[in-house]
């Protein structure tokens, strides 16, 4: 057997290249090593089949924003029970359309954006990306999030007119929203820079209960749609480079 030596080492004499060359082919998650992606470049090899991707290339890994299907009962941004918990790689959408290798890093220090009240579900961002961070929190009072309501109770009159405005939350006069009617007991907000609590108390102002909230949107990225319907609860996907908010 011969003297284990870095993997680095390995795949530099394996492609030919330099030293540097083969620790960014590893970090980018280009090298198996018995079939098995190996990410580390200081770990020691002998005798294991060493492969290099054909495919592989040394551009920069981006940091990864992942797109949570956030289920009712966990919480969002802080709290006992957080849904980043969830976020996996046996627990990514099958139907995951961004062509997005995983690696292990994407699931390090992932930051919880866009806070979605723990009795709520819906869409729910992580990020890496300090871009992604920016535009999520220095621009969230202009960027509109669609929700689905399911409520219960008659409406008092003019209801519908108030909640797209004329109600109040925490002490200030809301701006306006839009609101429709999807079926006899599900409402549709398109709505701008909501506070937590804010959507059930709307409701309550104009006679309904609120049963569930659901987001389906943020700015302009949506859940997501496969072949079976929408990203189930549980699932995530990631933020694809030509998805912006």
């Amino acid at each position: 057997m011969s003297e284990p030596v870095r993997l680095a080492r390995r795949v530099a004499e394996l492609a030919g290249c330099t030293r540097a060359d083969a620790e960014q082919y590893i970090r980018n998650g280009w090298v198996r090593v018995d079939g098995q992606v190996l990410e580390a470049p200081q770990h020691r090899v002998s005798g294991e089949r060493v492969e290099l991707d054909p495919a592989a290339t040394l551009e920069a890994v981006e940091p990864a924003t992942i797109l949570l299907h956030k289920p009712a009962g966990y919480d969002a941004v802080s709290g006992d029970r957080p849904a980043a918990a969830l976020v996996e790689p046996a627990t990514r959408w099958a139907h995951d359309p961004s062509g997005i290798r995983p690696l292990k890093r994407h699931f390090l220090r992932l930051t919880p954006q866009v806070p979605l009240d723990a009795e709520a579900s819906g869409l729910m961002v992580l990020t890496q990306d300090g871009r992604v961070w920016r535009r999520l929190t220095e621009d969230r009072d202009d960027i509109e999030h669609e929700y689905v309501v399911e409520v219960e109770g008659e409406m008092k009159p003019h209801g519908l007119q108030k909640l797209a405005h004329g109600l109040s939350y925490a002490g200030r006069v809301l701006p306006p929203c839009k609101v429709s009617w999807q079926s006899e007991n599900r409402l549709r907000f398109a709505i701008k820079a909501v506070q937590g609590g804010q959507l059930r108390t709307m409701c309550a102002q104009v006679g309904l209960k609120v049963l569930s909230i659901r987001r389906l949107r943020i700015g302009r990225v949506a859940l997501g749609k496969g072949p079976d319907g929408a990203m189930p609860a549980g699932s995530w996907r990631y933020l694809p480079a030509g998805e912006r908010f």
